[in-house]
């Protein structure tokens, strides 16, 4: 098929509706009038590459959706996320959106130029029917990490670090600066990889926890073309289902009762303490709050004696009691790097090898927060500045 500027024309107009966008909302947000829009959508108007390639992110679309042979307007997982109503009408929250949904594909489009295959990997899929109840919904959750687990032959030892092991199977994971009620995303668009996105801002210890909820909606939500996780929707079932099963992946009921065992909990009549949660939490690499909650629910400790956990951690003792043990902190800030230098580093590769242009790496650069002038001053300092320096622009000194 040869596409023709009214097919072209057209598929712009389906994308725009599948987006639940009005011709209004584009132009705001390309900076033309309504009517430059709609010339464009009637095919009267030539629409330039870079107004394409703004349009594809608009729409939530990889740009070559609109010049493949085959165009599916319903394609699009930003139509699903608009649709929540916690994100319509919320420009920061749709921007990030847009943001995780570039960054996805251009991350899958340099492992794919470096040769990094995923092809023969890849995370199996649970079936079940949507829960009915919160009880069926934890159950289903519980389950499902045991049998995870088992089949990740972790035992009851330790996660180490999710995202790591997120990655070792298949799904590719990144992290952005997302609104604070938006602790991740999962995108499972048809043809792509699947792939998980945190929020940076958050603190490790809750991204930690926020991989394998995500782990679980690619586990258990595949049908789905995305989902979204926010704070107020944690009363949702399937996100409740998600819970469970993060909360049992990380800490495995039957490794928490031989840990706390090893203390010598089990021959003591009073309940567990905050140093044991210290402990605990430490063993497990998650929040203390969070450990306090699954012994609760393993019903390890009555509700009067965890609000009294609760209150103590609020008031800090926690922290003094790690703090005394000479507990090991991880670097939290360099944490919330690691991905942007992960990301620079393929992006950097890839222009070496002469697989990118310098213009590339400049607008990929910019996904994950350095500007022209920082990534011509590293590519100069590590050698690597070629021959097709390009001046600097007016609006780079801006």
């Amino acid at each position: 098929m040869n596409l023709t500027p009214s097919d072209l024309a057209r598929r712009l107009k389906e994308a725009r509706e599948a987006a639940g966008l009005r011709q209004e909302d584009v132009a705001r947000h390309l900076g033309l009038s309504r009517s430059s829009v709609a010339q464009i959508e009637l095919g009267n108007r030539a629409v330039t590459g870079l107004e394409l390639g703004q349009l594809g992110r608009l729409y939530g679309r990889d740009v070559r959706d609109f010049l493949a042979t085959e165009f599916d307007p319903g394609e699009t997982v930003l139509a699903l996320f608009r649709a929540a109503p916690e994100v319509a009408g919320q420009d920061e929250a749709l921007a990030a959106i847009l943001d995780c949904l570039q960054l996805s594909r251009e991350l899958a489009s340099l492992e794919s130029l470096l040769g990094l295959d995923r092809s023969q990997i890849g995370a199996p899929a649970y079936s079940f029917d949507p829960p009915r109840s919160r009880g069926q919904a934890v159950e289903q959750g519980n389950r499902v990490a045991s049998d995870e687990r088992r089949r990740l032959g972790l035992g009851n030892r330790s996660l180490g670090d999710a995202a790591e092991l997120v990655e070792e199977q298949g799904v590719r994971t990144a992290m952005l600066d997302l609104p604070e009620e938006v602790s991740g995303l999962t995108l499972m668009e048809r043809g792509s990889s699947l792939a998980i996105v945190t929020n940076r801002r958050h603190h490790r210890l809750r991204r930690q926890f926020s991989w394998v909820h995500e782990y679980a909606h690619v586990l258990l939500d595949r049908a789905q073309r995305g989902t979204i996780s926010l704070e107020s929707r944690r009363d949702d079932l399937a996100e409740v289902r998600a819970n469970a099963f993060a909360a049992s992946f990380l800490m495995p009921e039957e490794g928490v009762r031989a840990f706390l065992a090893d203390l010598g909990c089990r021959e003591r009549s009073d309940p567990i303490g905050l140093y044991e949660v210290v402990l605990l939490a430490h063993h497990f690499q998650v929040s203390r709050t969070m450990a306090i909650y699954r012994l609760s629910n393993l019903r390890l400790l009555p509700q009067a004696a965890r609000e009294a956990l609760l209150n103590e951690e609020k008031s800090g003792r926690g922290k003094r009691i790690e703090d005394l043990l000479g507990l090991p902190h991880p670097d939290h800030a360099a944490a919330r790097d690691e991905f942007r230098l992960r990301f620079l580093g393929l992006a950097i590769e890839a222009y070496r090898r002469e697989k990118i242009t310098r213009a590339k790496l400049r607008e990929l650069a910019l996904l994950v927060g350095y500007d022209r002038a920082a990534i011509d001053d590293l590519l100069e300092s590590a050698g690597l500045d070629g021959e097709d320096v390009e001046p600097l622009l007016p609006e780079d000194l801006e």
